[in-house]
């Protein structure tokens, strides 16, 4: 690592001679093999770009002018050459660097990406400022992993095609997201990767004609968006990547930079094996690739994702009118299974979450009952598409939102923190979580039933389940009913969803002896239950692995409220503040509803 660790800041970076900057790159590629493999992380996006972003930061001169990520899987190489290789062994631990850029890590993170399709509206938003402000200088979007595909980002170029600015951006196509890109714009950039191939030198005419001032012979998506196109390119040849960057700053006007690159590149197990599995590989032995299991060996209870597709097949077998879609996530959401068995009844359609919960409205309208599989975090970029198009004109689509709740190292952009705030107040909804896999199936299965009328939310958690013997026969769940697991006296704990095991750890490290309530349904709530409970005991405690401001906890506090105001609530879950990242437990601790808290308010209720 003679020159890596020579490297402190991009100006070292630039002291360099342009004949050592690929030694720099194959030491670059290896130092973050190693670390991933030892403590995990994004992979695959990362070493894919490592030639990139030396020659990003090589000719642009970072942190003057503006260099803008989309999403972050992609940007390890960016954060070891900015000042943080020392740190870089953090990167996801509690108290340790962010996954993604963030702002608050360092000046060279001119953006917060964790979600895709962000970085050209942020950096166009940066260049309109500084020609508001006569500040001269560069600003690049360096977007890639599908992120070109979303609606945003389309929004965005029709602006920055008019909008009088030097913008470049840079689509890193791999194409990849997570899983294979797909959709028309991935066929149309898979025919400009197969003319590359087959003409190699064409940058040196496109580059020619741009200074000349004459038009490319033939036009593009992105010329017709008053873009100056150039690529494709080999985003491995550093020698040719500077050579562009340095050419392209000197012209006027909006830029696209086309730049070919394979995911996982450089690393044998990663570039000729399974993208998916290699964009988050876990610990794994970084001489041979193989991942490493950190859990015991033995059977073990299936993850939460698993047990939906599983039984969403099952269901489907029965009922010809369900319908799968994900927005570009199947094997995060496990919708694989169906897609697997039901090609052309399930739909990926690319990172475009807005479309996905519109088109499934759409198929509703016409008999279908969508399933729409989809990440809570993610969901908040359809909020509108959820009221306007499915709520309002009360359309039944059943929504399984995974990773609900605290979801560890992806940390706060990833956070399922508050969709049972943000969809509680909006009606025809049916919310739901529940606390194992039986409950999940028997929720899935109940939602799909003709006689449930409404919208139906079912959430439950990144990770694995409880039960080893998990495939009940699915059970109708009566709408809005809740149930007493465990009977007490004076002081009642009201759980939603796998919350319910954290409460069980609780119960077992107190001396008292409180009443523990599964309630399943944030809405419609179980007020009955409610109701009776108030009868016999004078405070309630609940808990959520939700935001508390307007969650299920404040659901039971307003209704308490208005027709027992004598009975206090304590609410334990997400505090009203941003949740950074570390494991899942850990984040519990940090916000005060993991299992040794939820005992201590107990104990604290039943002292006189």
């Amino acid at each position: 690592m003679k020159l890596l660790s020579s490297i402190d800041n991009p100006q070292d970076l630039r002291k360099l001679q342009r004949s050592d900057l690929n030694e720099l790159a194959r030491e670059l590629r290896g130092f973050i093999i190693s670390i991933v493999a030892e403590h995990g992380g994004h992979l695959g996006a990362s070493l894919g770009t490592v030639e990139l972003t030396v020659a990003l930061h090589y000719c642009y001169q970072t942190p003057d002018d503006l260099l803008v990520w989309d999403v972050g899987h992609q940007a390890y190489g960016h954060k070891i050459l900015t000042g943080r290789r020392e740190q870089f062994h953090t990167n996801r631990k509690l108290h340790g660097l962010s996954g993604f850029p963030k702002r608050a890590e360092s000046e060279y993170d001119t953006f917060g990406v964790g979600h895709s399709s962000t970085s050209i509206s942020a950096a166009l938003g940066m260049a309109l400022a500084d020609k508001l402000q006569n500040k001269q200088r560069q600003h690049v979007a360096v977007i890639g992993d599908a992120a070109m595909q979303a609606g945003m980002a389309f929004e965005a170029l029709n602006h920055a095609g008019t909008a009088g600015t030097n913008l470049t951006v840079v689509l890193n196509d791999n194409c990849m997201s997570i899983d294979p890109s797909v959709g028309a714009l991935n066929q149309f950039l898979k025919s400009s990767v197969d003319r590359y191939r087959s003409e190699p030198n064409r940058i040196y005419d496109q580059l020619e004609r741009a200074f000349a001032g004459k038009p490319q012979p033939d036009s593009n998506l992105f010329e017709d968006l008053h873009f100056n196109y150039f690529g494709p390119i080999d985003g491995h040849d550093i020698e040719l990547l500077n050579h562009v960057f340095q050419k392209t700053q000197q012209l006027e006007g909006p830029k696209l930079i086309h730049v070919i690159t394979k995911k996982g590149k450089g690393y044998e197990p990663a570039e000729t094996g399974n993208p998916t599995k290699w964009h988050a590989p876990g610990i794994f032995d970084a001489a041979t690739g193989k991942v490493l299991k950190k859990e015991k060996a033995g059977e073990k209870p299936p993850k939460f994702q698993d047990v939906f597709g599983q039984s969403l097949v099952q269901l489907a077998h029965q009922n010809e009118k369900l319908v799968g879609i994900t927005p570009a996530m199947p094997t995060g959401s496990s919708l694989t299974f169906m897609m697997n068995e039901f090609p052309q009844r399930t739909f990926d359609v690319g990172i475009a979450e807005q479309h996905a919960v519109t088109l499934a409205a759409g198929m509703a309208t016409q008999g279908l009952l969508p399933v729409v599989a989809i990440y809570s975090t993610f969901l908040q970029r359809a909020y509108d598409q959820l009221i306007h198009d499915v709520a309002i004109q009360n359309l039944k689509v059943i929504f399984c939102i995974d990773r609900a709740g605290l979801v560890g190292a992806d940390g706060p952009t990833h956070h399922g923190a508050y969709d049972i705030a943000y969809s509680r107040c909006i009606p025809n909804l049916i919310i739901a979580a529940p606390r194992n896999e039986h409950e999940l199936r028997n929720l899935l299965y109940t939602a799909q039933l003709d006689e449930v009328k409404q919208s139906f939310l079912i959430r439950y958690p990144r990770g694995r389940g409880l039960l080893i013997d998990w495939k009940n026969d699915p059970e109708k769940a009566e709408i809005g009913k809740g149930e007493v697991l465990q009977h007490g006296e004076r002081v009642a704990v009201l759980s939603i969803g796998t919350t319910s095991r954290l409460v069980e750890k609780a119960l077992t490290e107190t001396k008292h002896n409180p009443t523990h309530a599964d309630m399943r349904f944030v809405k419609p709530l179980d007020t009955a239950l409610i109701d009776d409970l108030t009868k016999d005991h004078k405070e309630f405690i609940t808990v959520e692995d939700g935001a508390k401001k307007g969650g299920f906890g404040s659901a039971v506090a307003e209704y308490v409220a208005d027709h027992h105001p004598g009975i206090r609530v304590k609410i334990l879950g997400i505090q009203d503040e941003v949740i950074e990242h570390g494991t899942q437990d850990e984040l519990y601790r940090v916000s005060g509803y993991d299992a040794a808290a939820i005992t201590t308010q107990i104990n604290s209720a039943f002292t006189p």
